[in-house]
């Protein structure tokens, strides 16, 4: 047409002779423009409602703000026949916007993520402040809108990309204003009053998303910088104190790892308490490494794998000739552990004679060798340990009194891995990755059962049982996956630990019932002729550490009297 528009016509027609005889096309030419602007008007609102539903979908479906962006930003520039859409958030500051994401294919490079875009005269910070949409449909008005000498240099980026109108809407959540997302295009009037109305809508979408994202990712952000402080901790940990292969982070562990800080550097005598398997000797080695003999020998005696004919002779040494057999001097534990350490494990099997042989060590630092009268000197740390109740062996007469006083000094009780069970993923994964390697085998993954199989299991043989299953399991797989087979975590193992453990509850209760009598019959008195530790044939200070240990009150007792 003339003035430029553009007609759309339908023609309809049909061949005719006409009177002399020639064929005539025959018909009619009826105006369709409006009918086609009727089609591509229906034809935009069908885009629009896909897109709305297709957001909404996405809103309860993504927590990811950027996931969200990249999804409905191509949308919105293919319906509204938009160049750039942007997102823009708020600096800390409070007096600029940063241009978080800009999804803008035919750029020339001038617009970037992570711009500073001045609030004060630039469109989006009007639209940030009145809390309204702004339109702006020509340079002229975008000028007009970047009114400050600061946006001018922004305002040139916007001329030099060539944009001639944009949309900006203010995310409204709650009565806070949390961004603005921009739609800008390189021709004028782009966006009519229909459209910015369609689009308020849009943006209350995403402002629910956009809140939604903020908040997880301000918790995610919290869980990494807490996991990073966590991982330096835990790396400060290890480098002050090398506890080299005790794994874990438990509370009841990380008393046990305190406990060693503290009694480490120190020169006391110290008692490792804990049932069999649980690592007693790793707690040793800890202490002596953190210690001032750490440059010296770790000697390490275990006292029930040596008979009672020779225990005196492997740790004191012996003179030639002292017994059959003897024929040369010998050095013994205690000094091979000169200015070091020695670990006398299962101390509770010591025989009553090197007891006081010992006892002596510990009183007066010195020693003789079997079948010598050579006084040596012993510069030695001691520690023990022990999965024996010593009060009770004391009480039984198989253990001296006097001995275990010198040796409780600084007591430590590892606890079993029934107490620690948060460990116990750790301990399996470190004792996979250490079997694996030193087998030559590639495992890359656990599986979740095998992990909630060793949670449940009550490993009544501690670490010790635990280390033992994970090297089988490494030895006998064949793939990348590692598990454990259900068999050897039987029920009848879970009923043979459960029995182990009803019979230490019934034998606390029994001796508990046995004191509480006694007692009673004494009316709350311990020591002296009439005294309970006399009744039941005790030392009265081996009644009152029990009597402790039970949390038994005398003054119960007393006021039966």
């Amino acid at each position: 047409m003339p003035d430029g528009s553009i007609k759309y016509a339908g023609v309809v027609g049909r061949p005719s002779e006409n009177e002399s005889g020639s064929l005539e096309l025959v018909g009619a030419v009826t105006d369709t423009t409006e009918c086609e602007r009727l089609a591509r008007e229906l034809q935009h609102q069908r885009d629009r409602l896909r897109l709305l539903l297709d957001l909404n979908n996405r809103v309860a479906s993504h927590l990811g703000l950027r996931q969200l962006f990249q999804a409905v930003s191509s949308e919105l520039r293919r319906v509204f026949k938009c160049d750039m859409v942007g997102l823009v958030l708020p600096e800390g500051d409070g007096q600029r916007l940063r241009q978080h994401m800009v999804d803008f294919p035919n750029s020339k490079g001038l617009f970037k993520e992570g711009t500073l875009i001045p609030i004060e005269g630039s469109s989006a910070g009007l639209a940030f402040g009145r809390a309204k949409p702004v339109v702006l449909n020509s340079v002229a008005e975008i000028r007009a809108a970047w009114n400050s000498a600061v946006a001018q240099a922004f305002y040139e980026r916007v001329v030099g990309e060539g944009l001639q109108s944009g949309c900006f809407l203010p995310l409204i959540s709650g009565n806070q204003v949390s961004g603005v997302l921009q739609l800008v295009s390189r021709q004028e009037r782009c966006f009519a009053e229909q459209d910015v109305e369609f689009l308020d809508q849009v943006a209350k979408q995403i402002a629910i998303t956009l809140k939604n994202a903020l908040e997880y990712e301000e918790v995610s952000e919290t869980k990494d910088r807490l996991r990073e402080e966590n991982l330096a901790l835990r790396e400060q940990i290890d480098e002050a104190f090398m506890f080299e292969e005790i794994v874990g982070s438990s509370p009841a562990l990380q008393t046990v790892l305190t406990s060693i800080v503290k009694v480490a550097p120190t020169d006391s005598t110290v008692l490792i308490t804990g049932e069999t398997g649980t690592g007693k000797e790793l707690i040793a080695r800890a202490i002596h490494k953190r210690s001032r003999r750490s440059r010296h020998a770790f000697i390490s005696v275990n006292c029930a794998s040596i008979p009672a004919s020779l225990i005196a002779s492997e740790l004191f040494g012996h003179e030639k000739g002292a017994f059959t057999g003897a024929l040369q001097q010998r050095q013994g534990r205690f000094e091979q552990a000169h200015s070091g350490t020695i670990f006398l494990d299962e101390i509770g099997e010591l025989p009553a004679e090197t007891q006081i042989a010992l006892l002596r060590v510990l009183q007066e630092r010195q020693f003789e060798r079997v079948g010598g009268n050579r006084v040596i000197p012993a510069n030695v740390r001691v520690i023990t340990a022990t999965n024996r109740d010593l009060p009770a062996a004391i009480a039984a007469g198989t253990f001296r009194a006097d001995l275990f006083y010198r040796l409780n000094v600084f007591p430590v009780e590892v606890p079993s891995l029934r107490e620690r069970q948060e460990d116990i993923p750790m301990l399996v994964r470190y004792f996979v990755k250490r079997f694996a390697e030193k087998m030559g085998k590639h495992i890359r993954r656990i599986e979740k059962k095998t992990l909630e199989l060793c949670q449940a299991y009550p490993w009544p043989g501690n670490i010790r049982e635990l280390q033992n299953i994970i090297e089988r399991s490494v030895i006998l797989m064949s793939g990348e996956t590692f598990s454990i087979d259900e068999g050897w975590l039987s029920i009848q193992s879970l009923r043979r630990a459960e029995s182990s453990r009803s019979l230490a509850e019934a034998l606390h209760s029994q001796e508990k019932e046995i004191i509480e009598t006694a007692l009673a019959e004494s009316k709350g008195k311990v020591a002296g002729p009439n005294g309970a530790a006399a009744k039941l044939g005790i030392p009265a200070s081996t009644l009152e550490s029990k009597i402790r240990q039970f949390k038994i009150s005398k003054h119960k007792f007393i006021a039966v009297s």
